[in-house]
């Protein structure tokens, strides 16, 4: 059995129930015998550090077979392989949501193929809205923990028969984040002269934004940003036990009261991402740099 993309599926698949092998040779052909170790999820307007890699090969998702193609503007939809720092990676060049049709597993089938494909660390960034009044829009978060509010509302990936092979039953999410690879992080940012806040993630279902009632809820409950995705495949990660952490870009910042003229928008979240981009790069690099060493 394998994996169909976009709104064709519909029941969950558990990973015992679908045959990567299509995907996998698809890529092989593409790759020979790379073995990336590391990879990196890129969120919107964050792209474009896959175009610095040596050696790169690209392989788009519409060639591989049961991949979930992106529909949304700022994700190219590519899996770029090379050389990052001297480190053997894998770029995932966007993302798939939820929001737009497929199932949690399908958006985290990029990652069970990461594992297949050797990687045992992963980073990833998204974009997010700031919650925590001391965050400002051009911010980047260090992501410490996370509100999961889409998979305890029943959208988690993990539900459904659990293969022992790959992970546990009952993972557990107390160490989620790489405590290793938060302060090399710290302290790539503090050498760079770059502030780098630390906080709590929230990931909603989207599409459309939070209303200003949602977003005092977050804060109360001890979020410093939202978004639409990176926790998904963070909790599929961690079944397969890779070691990761996540970057939030604080694009803008969310609206907490109704008397406003103030209003999100994708394009002011393609527009700050984009300005965030070099320092974030920056950071990444050196971490990267630095897993092995």
């Amino acid at each position: 059995m394998s994996l169909k993309s976009g709104y064709e599926q519909h029941a969950p698949m558990t990973p015992s129930q679908v045959d990567y092998t299509p995907a996998l040779t698809a890529i092989r052909e593409k790759i020979g015998a790379f073995q990336p170790t590391i990879g990196l999820v890129l969120g919107s307007g964050l792209g474009t550090l896959a175009n610095e890699l040596e050696n790169a090969i690209v392989v788009a998702d519409a060639d591989i077979p049961g991949y979930p193609a992106s529909t949304v503007q700022g994700h190219s939809g590519n899996l770029v392989f090379g050389q990052l720092e001297g480190q053997d990676v894998v770029v995932q060049q966007g993302r798939a949501h939820l929001y737009e049709g497929y199932t949690p597993q399908q958006v985290t089938f990029p990652i069970r193929l990461m594992t297949q494909l050797g990687v045992n660390t992963l980073i990833l960034t998204n974009a997010a809205g700031g919650i925590n009044a001391d965050f400002d829009a051009g911010d980047i978060m260090l992501v410490n923990d996370h509100i999961y509010f889409a998979g305890l509302a029943g959208m988690n990936p993990l539900i459904g028969p659990n293969d022992d092979a790959i992970g546990p039953r009952f993972l557990g999410m107390a160490q989620t984040y790489d405590r290793g690879l938060r302060q090399t992080a710290l302290d790539i940012a503090f050498e760079a002269g770059e502030t780098l806040r630390r906080g709590v993630y929230a990931c909603i279902t989207g599409p459309h934004f939070e209303t200003p009632a949602e977003i005092r809820m977050f804060r109360t409950l001890g979020a410093d940003a939202i978004g639409m995705s990176t926790v998904h495949e963070v909790v599929v990660a961690r079944h397969a036990g890779l070691r990761v952490m996540a970057f939030s870009s604080i694009t803008n910042v969310a609206i907490d009261e109704i008397d406003t003229t103030r209003e999100t928008s994708h394009i002011e979240v393609m527009e700050m991402g984009a300005v965030i981009v070099p320092k974030l790069a920056k950071i990444v690099r050196g971490v990267v740099r630095k897993i092995n060493a």
